[in-house]
């Protein structure tokens, strides 16, 4: 796909502060007794709102501050628009996307006791393994909120809809997560490439495939497009996870936020180790798959895994891989919509994603 020199970068800056707004509207700063009366309805007795504030609202915040760029309710908005529909009813859902990723950050650090997370110790170190888990079972069901008290403006079969939608996509992002924990955990050694990529869209896909499926069933698209997008949603959750795996191991930028080869440390068998392990001679292969059960911490064999996975073209393989997948499901989007400028911002968006240096 070819870039139409649409700014994607500047996009994604002219939306954030709007899609901050919209989660501060959901869920205050300061937690208060209205908001939980509003939220769970009255106290039989009395809500404690400083604790809640203290063990929710306040390390929930601190991690959203932490910046992001928000990529997810952007497509969501941009999909809406794409199939004719309105952006400025619907911008509250934005909510859903962007919680439910923080959500599975939160939760992800803690299960594989990164350190850093945007440059700052993950909210486990912060505020305490309880919290942290605590508050990434919350931000899943926080955008829930606004759905079942959004009675006025949606209809019963679409707020139906919608849930259903959320729902399934949370079943298959922590079956996503399972698979992956079984893997890096030595669970199983030979995985094929196929079942990689089906983790993948489980794991990353299928938060950007809600988004762009919930942005088109808001902009009341039809069926096909609907589906069409939702596909091309999962490739480039599936494109975005294979360019993490990249810059994981090559990213200056990237590393500064998280640390260089983590995924190193953590035993991660992602596509670039497998193909190493089809690819490589006995003794790499072998030598490998060591370094990734024995969770290295010291750089020298970190970089030594590293090393082994660039002899082979594994980045060469997973960034040229990336863009086959992005660029198949797109026919199938340029087949639903017709032509506009959202159509082709959502091109543009794709390459963005997959050829990030952060």
């Amino acid at each position: 796909m070819k870039d139409k020199k649409i700014d994607i970068e500047k996009l994604l800056e002219a939306n954030s502060s709007g899609i901050d707004r919209e989660i501060e509207k959901l869920f205050p700063r300061k937690m208060s007794g209205k908001w939980l009366d509003f939220a769970l309805g009255k106290a039989l007795y009395k809500y404690d709102a400083e604790t809640i504030h203290k063990t929710i609202s306040e390390p929930l915040w601190e991690f959203l501050d932490r910046g992001g760029k928000r990529w997810r309710p952007s497509l969501m908005l941009l999909c809406c628009e794409a199939v004719g529909g309105n952006t400025s009813s619907i911008k509250e859902f934005v909510v859903f996307p962007e919680l439910i990723h923080n959500s599975t950050l939160v939760e992800d650090d803690f299960e594989d006791r990164s350190e850093l997370r945007r440059g700052k110790p993950c909210t486990y170190k912060l505020f305490g393994e309880d919290i942290a888990i605590n508050l990434g079972s919350m931000m899943y069901m926080l955008p829930f909120v606004m759905l079942y008290k959004n009675t006025k403006k949606l209809s019963a079969k679409k707020r139906n809809e919608i849930y259903d939608m959320v729902v399934q996509e949370l079943l298959r992002v922590h079956i996503g997560q399972a698979t992956d924990i079984g893997w890096h955990r030595g669970m199983k050694e030979n995985i094929s490439e196929e079942e990689y990529l089906q983790m993948c869209i489980n794991k990353t896909g299928c938060l950007s495939r809600l988004s762009c499926r919930l942005g088109a069933l808001l902009g009341n698209g039809s069926e096909k497009q609907i589906e069409a997008l939702g596909n091309f949603g999962a490739s480039i959750g599936v494109a975005f996870q294979i360019q993490d795996d990249i810059l994981n191991l090559i990213g200056e930028e990237f590393a500064k936020g998280k640390g260089l080869g983590e995924d190193i440390h953590e035993g991660k068998r992602t596509l670039l180790v497998l193909r190493v392990l089809k690819k490589a001679n006995e003794a790499d292969g072998k030598r490998l798959i060591e370094i990734l059960n024995a969770h290295p911490e010291d750089m020298e064999t970190i970089k030594e895994a590293i090393g082994i996975i660039k002899k082979y073209g594994a980045i060469e393989y997973g960034k040229e891989k990336a863009g086959k997948i992005v660029e198949k499901s797109w026919k199938e989007v340029d087949r639903a919509l017709k032509k506009s400028g959202a159509k082709e911002t959502l091109r543009a968006f794709a390459d963005y994603l997959i050829n990030r240096k952060i």
